[in-house]
């Protein structure tokens, strides 16, 4: 049988041996998705062990690919077919009784490509050299993206197009048929944040759906960002900043703040429920079960950060003053401090059974193999202590490429800390919004002047790399880093969005402002239709990454439209 190591880039899918010209077909196929074809060349006397490592694996120990036999005699190759994964760039090192050499190489989709190890003039002296037999499909830049921008810009114009023209008399007539008092609050009404809110579910439902598969719309191995890993955080951000507006108004029309508690209570509830009934994903493996039944989720972290961050602005009652927003509301970042000290204390003082005191890693493979059993560190252990290994998620990120076997929940209990956090600079964009309304200079600057100073603690933090800091950005983690850092990002980018749409109105927001208007009904209607046409049809071509890209687009853009057709029909789902 073929060798296999776990995981994807450079694993091998199957191999054929061919010695004097004699060709042994062990497993054939063809190559799929982020593959490419790897010919090893051996006309040296003894047999060489070829091993591999991706970039993208931090301090990783080299993985077995596969042996390559000694040739059959002078100036004839024992030649062995490997398929290595195209996502990464890899590094391959070559070992007989001593190391032969190294050869980094970022091959190509569906790639034909032959390294060749001799030896030289001089006996002692290997040489190897990485030879591409065939034209290689540069998937990513040559032909995809360019399918990905046009497709992507077309049906946004066609939506935006539609949706302008059927909504320009509806608007007209209701803002002529409201009463005054509803009149103000539709006015105050900011557009950006439901478009800023939409934006983001937009990219969420595209990246959920498979993204066209390509490894920059998943989520990131440990380390690091991708696109897959900017959405939910900025719809965590975006929560906070309109629970700042909705209690704002709700306090303003008169109602108590002990109702406003008790309904955010019961709409946390209803929030954790469907995350933890309704589109839980271990349907994918049959009816529920406790046995095995995930207790976190996104839903399940937003209903806790939405009761927590509500909980402190209901329960401080602060005035709000130039240049002040800090000191004046200073109880409720108290209280986040706390909470960020105690996720402190727990990272990196909690003993954790054979790891070391504050790891951060992903185990595996990882740190020279040292720690396999401590993915996560404190995190994955207070998840496995609290909720048991069968209720956390059980194929993590890290597995791909850092080949960790423990479960490990992104959404697990410690992160859950960062996500009020997150939150809570959302909230404190909204009390920025309520205390200098019309003032947009003011607004604007406020933004940028927060953007900066947590732009700075993001760069104290990671030392500005991506695995040296002291933290590192780290999505699985939502290390603190990462929050502070994609805060920085949502501040820059609801600035932007702001501008374009409530000061100038170059912009309608559309077609993002729609889904943003009924954000819980497109999030769970995506995953709970995920497998019904026509947002998922059988393809004739799985391995080919343009039909996963035509209907991941496809798919996205219906639930745009939806949207849009809810808001005409003024439907929204409220909870």
């Amino acid at each position: 049988a073929p060798f296999k190591p776990p995981g994807s880039s450079g694993r091998v899918i199957y191999s054929t041996c061919r010695r004097s010209g004699l060709i042994n077909h062990m497993i054939s196929g063809e190559l799929k998705m982020d593959e490419a074809s790897l010919t090893v060349n051996n006309e040296l006397d003894a047999e060489m062990v070829v091993s591999w490592l991706s970039d993208h694996c931090y301090q990783c120990v080299y993985q077995p690919l596969g042996v390559v036999p000694a040739g059959p005699g002078p100036g004839l190759p024992s030649s062995v077919d490997f398929t290595v994964g195209t996502q990464h760039g890899i590094t391959l090192q070559l070992n007989s009784s001593l190391e032969l050499c190294t050869v980094h190489y970022h091959f190509w989709e569906h790639g034909n490509y032959s390294l060749w190890v001799k030896n030289l003039n001089d006996s002692s002296v290997v040489n190897c050299s990485m030879i591409t037999d065939t034209e290689t499909v540069n998937s990513y830049l040559r032909e995809y993206i360019h399918s990905l921008t046009h497709s992507l810009t077309h049906s946004l114009t066609l939506t935006h197009s539609l949706t302008h023209s059927l909504t320009h008399s509806l608007t007209h007539s209701l803002t002529h048929s409201l009463t005054h008092s509803l009149t103000y609050l539709l006015i105050r009404r900011l557009r950006s944040l439901d478009t800023f809110r939409g934006l983001s579910l937009v990219i969420m439902v595209f990246v959920n759906y498979g993204g066209g598969r390509y490894w920059f719309f998943r989520h990131e191995s440990w380390n690091g960002l991708t696109v897959a890993d900017l959405v939910f955080p900025w719809f965590v951000f975006i929560m906070g900043t309109s629970i700042s507006l909705s209690v704002s108004s709700a306090l303003r029309c008169g109602l108590s703040r002990f109702s406003l508690f008790t309904k955010a209570v019961w709409r946390s509830v209803q929030l954790f429920l469907i995350g933890l009934l309704i589109i839980n994903p271990n349907y994918c493996q049959g009816p529920l079960s406790w046995d095995s039944l995930r207790i976190p989720g996104v839903l399940q972290r937003l209903a806790f950060s939405y009761l927590v961050v509500v909980s402190l602005d209901l329960c401080v009652d602060a005035w709000w003053y130039s240049a002040r927003e800090f000191l004046l509301y200073w109880p409720a970042w108290l209280c986040v401090v706390v909470l960020e000290t105690v996720w402190l204390c727990l990272t990196f003082l909690l003993p954790v059974p054979d790891c070391p005191s504050g790891y951060l890693g992903p185990g595996g493979i990882g740190d020279m193999g040292q720690y396999p059993n401590c993915t996560g560190g404190a995190a994955g252990y207070v998840d496995r202590w609290l909720l048991g290994e069968n209720h956390i998620y059980q194929t993590p990120s890290s597995r791909v490429i850092y080949k960790s076997h423990l479960p490990f929940d992104p959404e697990g209990v410690l992160g859950s800390i960062n996500s009020v956090l997150m939150a809570f600079l959302g909230l404190q964009a909204g009390k920025i919004l309520l205390h200098y309304k019309d003032q947009h200079s003011s607004i604007m600057a406020r933004f940028l002047i927060w953007s900066l100073v947590l732009g700075i603690i993001s760069a104290v933090l990671t030392k500005c790399s991506l695995n040296e800091g002291f933290i590192p950005i780290n999505k699985n983690l939502w290390s603190l880093s990462y929050v502070t850092t994609l805060a920085c990002f949502a501040l820059l980018l609801l600035v932007l969005i702001y501008y374009t749409v409530d000061v100038k109105r170059w912009w309608s927001g559309a077609p993002f402002y729609y889904p943003g208007m009924n954000s819980i009904l497109v999030y769970v209607g995506h995953e709970v239709l995920e497998e019904y046409f026509p947002f998922r049809w059988r393809m004739a071509d799985s391995q080919s990454h343009a039909e996963h890209l035509t209907q991941n687009l496809l798919a996205t853009s219906c639930w745009v439209l939806i949207s849009f057709l809810l808001h005409r029909k003024n439907i929204f789902w409220k909870i």
